[in-house]
């Protein structure tokens, strides 16, 4: 079964008090794509410049991803540079070149209309939706989103929420999308915009999820070396739904739960490092180890 993922894939230049790295690769369905590997085939949709390099096209196909969903534009790539302090769980953002992402139009190839399982990285609204409209019968689609859409696009985004499965924002995104200042009031109010299951990232202390009008409180794991936080929330969609992808049972209370453990697995490796670079070493025996030391942590 394939995971199809559509959003960015971007140039970052990144500082942390670990240290610094400039042009590296990122953009979430770089990220998405890449955790999602681990699981499922993977299907991407995005757009480069002519400057982005043909060896990391190759890299992700050897990852078991369809790269023909992604179109090489004249001009350059999208850029970001951000600055990370001591709070790891907030980029600052100097900098931000959209290049070839102000032509972005994703058109979905055909060979991919068929595709049940779904992840919308972090990007307009509308776009979003468009995404989901070119779709035949989607069964599970998530999808990301961000406090600028909510301020720019809130009436677009809310008719996209209508079309969306499982909802990832933050607590701060949770309260200005709904305007409620209780997290249990404001994610109950995001639910009845329509997504199903709503999962709020709350970095260093793992994720709360309202679904199936249950709630549900993963832990995140205790790690001694976080480089760069960049892209974790992204390689949390990854796994989750690459995992869902490849159990092919749809949404339930108890794929759901599941699912966010195995996103949680590929999130704390992806901090261990920059840009992909964890990602790119996993072995499927350190990501089986990691899930069960998720289990112990989470065992009463």
């Amino acid at each position: 079964m394939s995971l199809l993922s559509v959003g960015t894939i971007a140039f970052d230049s990144v500082e942390t008090p670990s240290g610094k790295r400039d042009d590296a690769i990122g953009g979430s369905v770089s990220y998405l794509g890449t955790a999602a590997s681990y699981f499922s085939d993977v299907q991407m949709v995005s757009v480069i410049g002519e400057d982005f390099p043909e060896e990391i096209i190759d890299f992700f196909q050897t990852r078991k991803i369809d790269t023909s969903g992604i179109r090489r534009l004249p001009g350059k790539t999208f850029r970001w540079t951000g600055r990370y302090g001591d709070n790891l769980n907030e980029a600052q953002t100097l900098e931000t070149q959209l290049n070839v992402l102000n032509e972005f139009d994703p058109t979905v190839p055909e060979s991919y209309r068929d595709t049940e399982y779904v992840v919308l990285g972090n990007i307009e609204p509308g776009l979003q939706r468009a995404v989901v409209e070119q779709l035949k019968n989607p069964k599970v689609v998530m999808c990301d989103t961000m406090n600028f859409w909510i301020e720019g696009s809130k009436e677009s985004l809310i008719q996209t929420l209508k079309h969306i499965d499982v909802l990832c924002i933050n607590e701060g995104e949770a309260r200005q999308l709904s305007g409620e200042h209780n997290i249990v009031k404001a994610v109950k109010a995001v639910r009845k915009m329509g997504p199903q299951s709503v999962i709020v990232k709350r970095g260093e202390y793992g994720a709360l999820v309202y679904a199936f009008d249950e709630w549900f409180s993963a832990p995140a794991l205790p790690l001694e070396t976080i480089v760069d936080p960049t892209g974790a929330g992204d390689s949390f969609a990854g796994g989750l739904m690459g995992y869902l992808a490849s159990i092919k049972q749809g949404l339930t209370p108890d794929t759901l739960r599941q699912g966010i453990i195995w996103g949680s697995v590929m999130a704390s490796f992806n901090v261990e490092d920059f840009s992909l670079d964890r990602l790119k070493s996993l072995k499927d025996d350190e990501i089986q180890n990691r899930y069960k030391m998720f289990q112990d942590l989470a065992r009463c």
